[in-house]
């Protein structure tokens, strides 16, 4: 019988993915896996070497040599790129556009695919990503699919930007969520897109604590259902 799932939240940017995987990872005390963190620690790694986002072969080679970790410290969730605490580097605007390019190689793909699979195999964990409950883990017990509209996406990532006293244009941050998505769904490997089998939740006129509620009564009822399966199975 499976005690601990594995939960798929999947979506486009400025959905609260970040903070609802974190704060239902808190709430069920599972490991949280941010996996758009991972591609953006691939974009600002290859920022720094000066490698073309479009250069496969490279950015294969960077990969391999990269180290991704998530810890909490001090309590607050941490990303190690390398051994360094990049959190606040790779959340830019401009890293958030060249993640969505690195991610759209294949041998980018491949390796945070198979570091991903390996995080996430024992149960116990909740993934936030745009292919996780379609590529990752098409088989997770949980898969939620979050949206809203780009504008109210695009709101919240400018009072994200200005609290961190970041000079940010309104329209700007709009066409860079329109374009991101663009990217994100059309891409050829792995495309953003809603599995079949995932519990859709439009936050636009949603808090995040309204969201999570909903969340949480979503997973008790596939935890029971696990339960009830592991208890009658021959």
């Amino acid at each position: 019988m499976k005690q601990r799932l594995i939960i798929a939240i999947d979506g486009p940017s400025g959905v609260g993915k970040s903070t609802l995987s974190r704060r239902l990872a808190q709430k069920l005390r599972y490991v949280n896996i941010d996996t758009g963190a991972m591609y953006r620690s691939v974009a600002l790694a290859a920022q720094q070497a000066g490698i073309a986002t479009d250069d496969g072969k490279a950015l294969e080679q960077l990969c391999a040599r990269l180290e991704i970790r998530f810890v909490r410290q001090e309590g607050l969730e941490k990303v190690l790129l390398n051994g360094e605490d990049v959190s606040e580097a790779i959340r830019t605007p401009q890293i958030s556009l060249l993640s969505s390019q690195v991610s759209a190689q294949p041998a980018v793909r491949r390796a945070m695919l198979c570091l991903q699979r390996h995080m996430g195999e024992e149960g116990g964990v909740v993934l936030e990503g745009r292919d996780i409950g379609t590529v990752v883990f098409p088989d997770a017990e949980v898969k939620f699919f979050l949206t809203a509209t780009a504008r109210e996406r695009a709101n919240r990532r400018y009072l994200e930007l200005k609290t961190k006293g970041l000079d940010v244009d309104p329209a700007q941050t709009l066409a860079e969520v329109e374009s991101r998505d663009a990217a994100d769904c059309g891409r050829e490997h792995a495309p953003l897109r809603q599995a079949e089998d995932a519990v859709l939740i439009d936050t636009t006129t949603l808090d995040i604590d309204q969201v999570l509620d909903c969340m949480l009564k979503v997973v008790a009822e596939r935890q029971l259902l696990c339960n009830t399966k592991g208890s009658t199975a021959p």
